[in-house]
């Protein structure tokens, strides 16, 4: 199981130093003193509205928000990320697990996909939704709150907009000893194709540029020269130290899914994962399984073959 001690932890020189404890105390609990996140991705109620919440193939309990919740108590993860007003809502119920506060959404109905210029209506925009104070004062009644995220969508012709904004955010949040963990997703009508991997290593490398801790992508496509995993590798090494995790994407059967991430990992380089449909589609049983599954591989180091046996309920993962 990876390990890092508080020393090994590397606070940005822009944390200041009445700040430099929190950072670290922020950055262990969010790693769970790997290094590695395993981010629970709660954050489509607003982007994909309740396309991802209800429907043939989604458990009937995903229609509810505290899901979520359940899963993230009863479950293994390093933050649970969802807009404010979500975590507000139910989070006094759940004070045991570690947020991200995303900063900023957009809903899905605006069509910005290039893939079909006739059905493009606008280039996207994400706007921020409310400023730092607002987490703080969460903070400040007791919330473990240990980071806030912003997606900017690089392409776009409001990339300038949301590049602004999320850099004065990681200021603010650093400030205070904030982690900050960007979703950045190439998209427009500039991009011609958001899985590439050379442009999806330029958004790692923008993160870092911007002062991101961690940096949330899409595993770009693979093909018959290289796996999208071993395409991962130059996205990983753009990214320096901020950490690359990956986007879940749509359910797909356990052991697929580990597989992918299991290789995300070991052969990526990727410090770690980013998981939501994966997860909360499912039953509470089978989602507080998988989250497991997914932290003995992202947490523990734990083979594939393992993981998936925690899944299956063969074996027991505990951190």
């Amino acid at each position: 199981m990876p390990s890092i001690t508080r020393d090994q932890v590397r606070v940005p020189i822009d944390v200041p130093a009445a700040a430099r404890e929190t950072y670290i105390d922020n950055y262990i609990a969010a790693t769970h003193g790997t290094g590695r996140l395993m981010l629970f991705a709660c954050d489509q109620k607003i982007e994909h509205l309740n396309d991802d919440f209800f429907g043939p193939d989604i458990a009937p309990e995903d229609a509810e928000p505290e899901h979520l919740f359940r899963i993230g108590s009863q479950g293994i993860c390093g933050v649970l990320a969802g807009q404010r007003g979500l975590v507000a809502h139910y989070a006094a119920d759940y004070p045991d697990i570690n947020y991200l506060v995303k900063m900023n959404s957009k809903t899905h109905l605006v069509k910005t996909s290039a893939k079909d210029p006739a059905k493009h209506q606008d280039d996207p925009y994400s706007p921020q939704l409310y400023d730092i104070q607002t987490v703080l004062d969460m903070r400040d009644n007791g919330l473990s709150v240990v980071a806030i995220g912003y997606t900017i969508y690089l392409g776009s012709e409001y990339e300038s907009q949301m590049m602004m904004e999320a850099g004065q955010l990681i200021a603010d949040a650093h400030s205070v000893g904030l982690l900050v963990v960007l979703w950045i997703y190439p998209r427009g009508k500039a991009v011609a194709d958001e899985k590439d991997a050379h442009l999806i290593a330029g958004a790692a490398g923008t993160a870092v540029c911007l002062g991101a801790d961690f940096v949330k992508v899409n595993p770009p496509k693979g093909d018959d020269v290289a796996s999208s995993a071993d395409k991962l590798k130059e996205a990983a090494a753009a990214a320096g130290r901020t950490g690359l995790v990956c986007a879940g994407g749509s359910t797909v059967d356990a052991q697929t899914f580990l597989t992918q991430l299991w290789e995300q990992i070991h052969v990526g380089g990727a410090s770690g994962n980013a998981t939501g449909r994966n997860i909360h589609q499912r039953s509470l049983d089978e989602a507080v399984r998988l989250t497991k599954a997914i932290s003995a591989i992202t947490l523990g180091d734990w083979s594939v073959q393992d993981a998936l046996a925690v899944f299956n309920g063969e074996k027991e993962f505990s951190i």
